[in-house]
């Protein structure tokens, strides 16, 4: 359809269409990788069909989260977690579900602790992150934005 999507009977831009990407996942060797291309993949697409302005540093982030809380999932859920990928406008949204209801707890900063620094991590990088209970297991949350001005040299004072 040359770039566009048909909704109804109306033409809408293909930027209009919501883009969203989900997997599934068992704790099996290599999951927690899957994870992290799966998100360098959609944000590519996001790049090449969507046009959207998405930073190296929002590529790196969202494959960080997706894979620190794909770690936890894997690490503490028993059965399968779920990762979705949503772009909102300026955002990603990185959504972890696992079937363990016990929700996280960030511990208290220790940087002579080895591990257990994920979710310290997680929301440190992103603009928001919730946990909810959900009837089984939980469901984490955390927002990325697309675009900062974390590419551009002068912004982080050094020069071009």
């Amino acid at each position: 359809m040359d770039g566009a999507a048909q909704t109804g009977d109306r033409l809408s831009d293909v930027r209009d269409v919501p883009v969203r990407v989900s997997a599934e996942y068992q704790g099996r060797p290599g999951d927690i990788a899957r994870g992290r291309e799966l998100a360098r993949r959609f944000l590519a697409r996001v790049r090449a069909v969507q046009g959207a302005t998405v930073s190296d540093r929002a590529v790196e982030v969202v494959q960080l989260v997706v894979s620190e809380l794909l770690t936890n999932a894997c690490k503490y859920a028993p059965g399968p977690s779920l990762v979705d990928l949503e772009l909102t406008e300026d955002r990603v949204e990185v959504t972890v579900w696992d079937s363990q209801p016990v929700l996280p707890v960030p511990e208290t900063a220790d940087p002579g602790r080895v591990g257990r620094h994920g979710l310290e991590i997680v929301m440190a990088v992103c603009e928001s992150f919730e946990v909810h209970r959900e009837p089984v297991g939980k469901r984490m949350r955390a927002a990325v934005g697309l675009a900062d001005h974390l590419n551009d040299p002068a912004a982080l004072g050094q020069s071009a």
